[in-house]
């Protein structure tokens, strides 16, 4: 049986026992250059049966069903249980049994990972800018935060783990996006940095800490936006889209993944 630790890490986060986790990386897989290793995309270019041989690879190490979904930068919440099937469009997802563990696929994207301290339910979400920023304020957390059980759940017992995604220093966006986030409220203009006129640096990680925090969610682990959790700035260990679609074409794509062990 694989191990976890062969295939990515652990959060380091204060949930409890039964709430198990894994970010993939790079390694640990099976495809060729350019999806070397680990690929878990089947929407990426990749051989299939590659794909394949690493999600297989995945779901030995997690042991409890592996539940990927269709993502579309929506705010679309599946419930995942026993009779959930991969392919249902949504962008988060929530699990309180170990029939299926919540998975979440991303190459510059943030991962949100998420429990309540008693470890009664786990969830996922996608959260690339546009499902982040979502409509008028409410995107993908707040959608996640609004679903049954966590809606029950006093945001003092919620836990939060942020995965690598693209960074500070190369999260290069326009007017747009900006405005996105900051036509409604002033606060996040500091989460962008002027690079030219019409181009900003975006503290993505820094806007989901900020959109939990005015959810009154403030157990937030993981990225804190260091280099060291950049997807572009370490092409070693993480899929980066940005980064290597325009001179390879495609990238590959990680999965973090969040489930209660039985």
């Amino acid at each position: 049986m694989t191990s976890l630790a062969d295939l990515g890490w652990l959060a380091d986060w204060p949930a409890p026992a039964h709430v198990r986790t894994l970010m993939t990386d790079r390694r640990g897989g099976v495809s060729a250059p350019p999806w070397d290793s680990m690929n878990l995309g089947d929407h990426v270019g990749d051989a299939l049966a590659h794909v394949q041989s690493n999600r297989a690879l995945l779901q030995s190490a997690v042991g409890a069903p592996l539940i990927f979904l269709k993502q579309v930068h929506g705010q679309t919440v599946a419930h995942l249980d026993a009779h959930s099937r991969s392919g249902t469009e949504a962008d988060a997802c929530i699990a309180t049994g170990p029939q299926a563990a919540c998975t979440i696929m991303v190459a510059d994207c943030l991962p949100v990972l998420m429990c309540d301290t008693q470890g009664q339910w786990v969830a996922a979400a996608h959260a690339g800018w546009r499902g982040l920023a979502g409509q008028a304020g409410e995107g993908v957390l707040e959608s996640l935060r609004s679903t049954s059980p966590v809606e029950q759940t006093r945001s003092e017992d919620i836990l939060v783990w942020l995965g690598p995604c693209i960074g500070p220093q190369a999260f290069e966006v326009g007017d747009e996006v900006r405005a996105a986030f900051c036509q409604h409220n002033a606060a996040p203009q500091a989460l962008f940095k002027p690079l030219s006129p019409g181009k900003w640096l975006a503290d993505l990680a820094g806007l989901a800490r900020w959109r939990l925090r005015q959810l009154g969610i403030d157990k937030i682990y993981g990225n804190d936006g260091h280099p060291d959790w950049c997807t572009v700035s370490n092409s070693v260990r993480f899929f980066s889209h940005r980064r290597d679609s325009p001179t390879l074409g495609q990238s590959g794509r990680m999965a973090a993944c969040i489930w209660l062990s039985s």
